[in-house]
């Protein structure tokens, strides 16, 4: 938990208390629904929640700003992000419906009221968003395939409404179609040797009518 007050030091004192129960929701609800590795259980705030968070670090979402998570997964980054922006209504969608179940009953163990959650394809479910968020479910050409209708028409925030994808590695050539991405290195923000190959990546996206 250490970690996280680390780079986000003006957290509130309910931010805190729900960061830290997370862990221990989180270790609970594998030992029943295996969602998180084994080995990255402990190191959760890491591998997780401080990867998840370097969104946070590109983007500050404003208030009533509406977020999609797609393939959230065991709700990573919606989770940390949603407690990060209470202001922010989120809402996490993932087609493996047990992955879905541990989200909700995490969610309800951290009263976190700015979420919603989907067990479906993205390509189902309905409506527009500010911005979507993603950790690597997809190649970049295959992931703007997907979410591309559900970028809402008016942008109130200082970047352009679209994608905020975590991607590691190399993204030269999956990026070479998209003139507009930028990319931030996670290195420029933390120092663990974890993130050395970590990036967000910023696609803007038009509205697709």
């Amino acid at each position: 938990m250490d970690i996280i007050t680390k780079y986000f030091p003006h957290l509130t004192e309910e931010q805190i208390v729900q960061f830290t129960k997370l862990k221990d929701l989180y270790k609970d609800w594998n030992l029943k629904i295996n969602v998180v590795s084994r080995k990255d259980i402990d190191e959760i705030y890491l591998r997780h929640v401080l990867h998840s968070l370097g969104i946070a670090k590109v983007m500050e979402f404003q208030e009533g700003a509406r977020v999609l998570d797609v393939g959230t997964g065991g709700g990573f980054p919606g989770v940390p992000l949603a407690i990060l922006f209470p202001e922010t209504q989120f809402h996490l969608v993932d087609s493996i419906g047990k992955k879905i179940k541990v989200v909700d009953e995490v969610v309800a163990g951290l009263d976190l009221t700015n979420i919603k959650t989907t067990n479906d394809r993205v390509e189902n479910v309905p409506g527009q968003y500010d911005f979507i968020v993603s950790r690597a479910v997809a190649q970049m050409e295959t992931f703007v395939r997907w979410v591309r209708s559900h970028i809402e028409k008016k942008s109130t925030h200082e970047l352009k409404n679209g994608i905020l994808y975590l991607k590691g590695g190399d993204l030269t050539e999956e990026l070479a179609k998209f003139s507009t991405a930028q990319v931030y290195n996670l290195t420029d923000y933390y120092e663990e040797d974890f993130f050395e190959t970590k990036k967000v990546v910023y696609l803007p996206m038009k509205y697709k009518g």
